[in-house]
């Protein structure tokens, strides 16, 4: 018996110095799919955002819940067929497909009436409610957009698209980051706002751009903004960022790892506070 109680005060003891695991949710795209497909960035990108923060938070486990290539739109028809289970904290890093895809942004009053998922703003109202549903206590982090210069896919340079300098479909990039900015004021949620985060601006993306020069045909490294109208042939030129080009991304769209640690320092910057 005094074995057995003395036992029972050791485990008591343990459990109380012994951290309760946190789950996190992380819902996103290819920046979030990719931390744990590091092979799919030609192995340029060595640790992921996610993995990042839980080797400085081990009590912190996440769930990856990135879907390469998704929108907003497309997560939230698809929210019953995803899997999401009930987590601490959920993470929402989304809108820079949405962009690209000439998907209607909308309005806050979207958002607010729940209006569906016609628009950006009525898919985020699918989204939180889904989360809300599987836990009405839990944190919600929403991650705005980066800026994202000239993308060309390491894998398939046929895969390619220009930067948030330029207009889609008669919408900006930044108004997608700051409809998400919006809701999260609406909501009173945590927002970490990577579209506006000067280290990232599009100067900083990649160091240059490897492209010929029209006057005799020559490679030469271009800096931003000097490349953006010169042609980009996937048929013909090499890829046009060798590893030396890498800054914040490595492929004018995909967080590096300086990237993906940036956007962990901002997530831990929350959680340490959660």
């Amino acid at each position: 018996m005094k074995r057995f109680l003395t036992l029972l005060m050791v485990f008591t003891i343990y459990s109380s110095f012994t951290k309760k695991e946190t789950v996190w949710l992380a819902l996103g795209d290819s920046i979030t799919y990719l931390n744990d497909h590091l092979n799919e960035t030609g192995n340029r990108v060595h640790k992921g955002y996610m993995t990042y923060v839980t080797e400085k938070k081990p009590s912190l486990r996440y769930i990856n819940q990135g879907h390469n290539g998704w929108t907003a739109v497309r997560i939230a028809q698809e929210i019953e067929n995803l899997g999401l289970v009930k987590a601490d904290v959920y993470t929402i890093f989304l809108g820079t497909n949405d962009w690209w895809a000439g998907l209607t942004l909308g309005s806050l009053k979207d958002y607010q009436q729940g209006t569906g998922n016609s628009t950006v703003f009525g898919a985020f109202k699918t989204i939180t409610d889904k989360i809300k549903q599987l836990n009405r206590k839990a944190d919600i982090i929403l991650i705005t957009p980066m800026q994202r210069t000239d993308f060309v896919y390491i894998n398939d340079m046929h895969n390619n698209a220009w930067g948030s300098y330029k207009e889609k479909n008669g919408q900006h990039l930044e108004q997608f980051a700051n409809a998400i900015i919006s809701i999260g004021k609406l909501e009173g949620f945590k927002v970490i706002d990577l579209f506006h985060n000067k280290q990232l601006d599009l100067a900083n993306l990649v160091h240059y751009k490897r492209l010929r020069d029209k006057t005799n045909g020559a490679y030469k490294n271009f800096k931003y903004p000097d490349y953006i109208n010169i042609p980009f042939n996937a048929d013909e030129d090499e890829y046009p960022y060798p590893p030396q080009s890498i800054n914040m991304t490595y492929d004018g769209l995909h967080p590096s790892d300086r990237g993906n640690q940036l956007i962990a320092e901002q997530l831990l910057s929350i959680f340490n506070d959660l």
